[in-house]
Parts: structure tokens; sequence; C-alpha cells
């Protein structure tokens, strides 16, 4: 195996940890639900992100970079994986991956990184990896977001874990995903953010997160809006930060707290290129805990099932918003989703279901009509490129 790092081998100590008890240190005892959906969509992500980056890597530094700044233990106390257990398995068993991938791996409690390289040591065949993951023990702060902004990185995926907010800003995300080929998922802890926002002693934190002017305005707006729409403006002004620094596309999942029908948390994805969003909308569209009419909510919430009645018709509302937006012009059914599904809940499916509905109550006109076109499995077939769709 081959080591690789982004840092300076430095003299100083590692860092000690204090002797109080962590909040996190209990995070790993068990693998909640919620753990484990949010280290699936990183482990399906980061394969679909390797598949799409790997042909051009190759052309260049013959590399990828995955780096996880708060990796933990690797191992719930139950045996349950976490992320990077998980990330370095799919290396393994992929042959482009195992040979390119490169894993860096950082927790500021030294007990966690000497647990996590145990468990990395244990994976089966972890001798395959071209390159030996690297485990450091650094604190989170402006050390590290100055290294990554002097750097060129090779395709990063970039995962942040925090387990509050202390670590997290829009320098530290942008400082990866400025350079080509790198995304960034990051844990955005509504729950805590939410009250610091409000709170003066952790003002430099929420300026960091969010930046100094928009918390202000973040503030005032909170202030004199109804408490029903305190979620929305927190989440509005995060995605509004992320691309502003050039995040063009955005895609928050919610998590809701077992208990009682509220926003825990959130992961989101940012990304400068759509296909990496289009990639992660599908993989969060199957983790989503519920869906109506199949869209999907991109939320996890325990006390809600399918089952359950709703008065919601999102695709009635597609419908509506396709024959306005496209009113008058002739168009693919690829075309069509591309240019109107983003920043929405909808999915390729849902557009097919939409227009097949829409062809069926003659409110749009197809070439070749559906009575010159094939049935599979009971259904006229809607292909994405070959039908044309013109919109009255």
């Amino acid at each position: 195996m081959k080591n690789y790092s982004l840092f300076k081998e430095s003299k100083e100590q590692p860092h000690k940890t204090r002797n109080v008890k962590k909040k996190n240190d209990s995070f790993f005892d068990e693998s909640k639900e919620q753990s484990q959906i949010k280290a699936r969509i990183v482990k399906k992500y980061i394969w679909a992100w390797a598949k799409t980056i790997i042909p051009w890597a190759k052309r260049r530094s013959n590399k990828i970079l995955y780096i996880d700044l708060f990796s933990g233990t690797g191992r719930y106390k139950n045996g349950k994986k976490s992320t990077p257990i998980l990330v370095l398995e799919t290396a393994i068993q992929d042959k482009d991956m195992k040979e390119m991938l490169v894993t860096i791996f950082n927790d500021a409690d030294p007990n966690h990184s000497e647990s996590l390289k145990k468990a990395i040591d244990s994976i089966p065949n972890i001798e395959l990896l071209k390159h030996k993951p690297s485990i450091l023990n650094k604190e989170v702060g402006e050390d590290i977001v100055h290294t990554f902004e002097e750097k060129h990185l090779i395709p990063t995926l970039f995962f942040i874990d925090p387990w509050g907010y202390k670590g997290l800003s829009l320098r530290l995300i942008n400082s990866v995903l400025k350079n080509w080929g790198c995304d960034c998922i990051f844990f955005f802890n509504y729950n805590r953010i939410s009250a610091g926002l409000t709170n003066p002693k952790i003002e430099e934190h929420m300026n960091a997160l969010f930046g100094e002017e928009r918390v202000k305005e973040l503030r005032m707006k909170i202030l004199s809006s109804p408490s029903n729409k305190k979620e929305l403006l927190i989440m509005e002004a995060m995605e509004q930060a992320l691309k502003e620094m050039g995040g063009k596309y955005v895609l928050p999942f919610c998590f809701k707290h077992i208990s009682a029908n509220r926003t825990s948390h959130y992961i989101i994805f940012v990304s400068k290129h759509v296909r990496g969003y289009e990639i992660m909308k599908e993989i969060m569209a199957k983790e989503s805990s519920w869906a109506e009419q199949s869209v999907p909510s991109f939320e996890y919430n325990p006390s809600i099932n399918d089952s359950q009645p709703s008065l919601l018709c999102p695709i009635d509302t597609l419908k509506e918003q396709l024959l306005k937006k496209f009113a008058g012009r002739t168009m693919t059914r690829k075309e069509v989703y591309e240019q109107h599904h983003i920043g929405t809940r909808y999915i390729k499916e849902n557009y097919k279901s939409a227009l097949l509905e829409l062809e069926k109550e003659g409110k749009i006109i197809t070439n070749p009509p559906a009575r010159q076109r094939r049935k599979y499995k009971g259904e006229v077939t809607f292909s994405e490129t070959n039908i044309k769709i013109t919109f009255p």
C-alpha cells in the first residue's frame, strides 16, 4: 500500500482528549436507523460518483480522494459498520476504486482514531487497496481550512459530519469544493443551529456557517415571521450561502425526531455539476421513508408511512407546472426533466408518469402517439429521447 497525505508531518503531540465526557462519545454506542441511512447515502454516492469521475481522473492524476474529517470509531458498539468502513469495503470490491481511491480519515479524539485504525485493519482484503488509508488526529479549524485552500485537490468527495456545528464553515466546504470533480456532503444539525442563531455566545460559529451579513438578515426575518416559517428561512439561507460560493446544486435530506414530528437534522449535498445532483437525488429518493404518488419526501420520518391518507396530489401539481412552463414548445421527455427538476422533489419516473397522464387526457400531443408505441408490462412505453412532446 502507498501512503498519501495532504498534510505536512508535524512534531506536535497528538490532540489530547479533554477530561470531560464528550456529547458524541455515546453516539457510537449503537447504530440508530438515522445513522444507517446517512451511511448508506454516502456509500451509494461514493460508488456512483467514482464511476462517473474515474474515466476523467485516469487522464489526470489517476487518483480520486475521499476525506472524512469527523470519522469516529468506524464501528458502533453493537458492531454495526459506520461510514469509513462502508466506504473502504465499497472500494475493495471495485477494480478501479481499489487502485485509485485515496482516503483520509480524521478525528480529534485520539481514542476514536485508534479504534478506527483497528476497525480498518480488520477489514477483509484491506491490503488490496493500493493507497493505505490515512488516519489523522487533528482539531478541525483554521489550520485544516488553510491547508485545503492552498492545495489544488484531485477529484474529492468531502464528508463533514460533526456532532454539532463547531468546525463546520462555508470556508471549509469551499476549500474543497473549489476544485474540479469535488462534491461535499455535510451534517447540518438543525436543532442546535436553530437555537444558536439567537445565542450571542456562539455568534462566531453562526457567522462562519452562514456569513455575518446573512446571519443578521436571517435573525430579522425569523423575528418578523410566523414560527412555522423558521425552518424554511434557515434552510433557504444555507442554500443561498452555498450557491454564492459556487455550490450551484444543493440537495438537503431531512431527518425527523423519532418521538415527534419535528426536524432533528439534515444532511446536505452540494456540487458544482448537475450530474452529481441527479445521482444524489435518485439515491436520496430511495432512502426517503415515504412518498406521495411516487414523489419522494426526501426525509426520514418514522412517524409517517405510505398507508396514511393525504390530500397531497404532487403529480397533478407537476402536470399543471409542465403545461404552464412549456406552453407552445415541442421537446423530449429528457429535455422536460432537465429543464424542470432542479430544486423540486420530482425524479425522472415522476415526469414519465405525469406525461403519460397528460397524453391520456389529451392535454399534450406526442409523436409518435401512444397507439403507435409498443407496450411493456401493460404500460405504453415513453422513451426519454425518441418521442416529441408538444405542449399546446
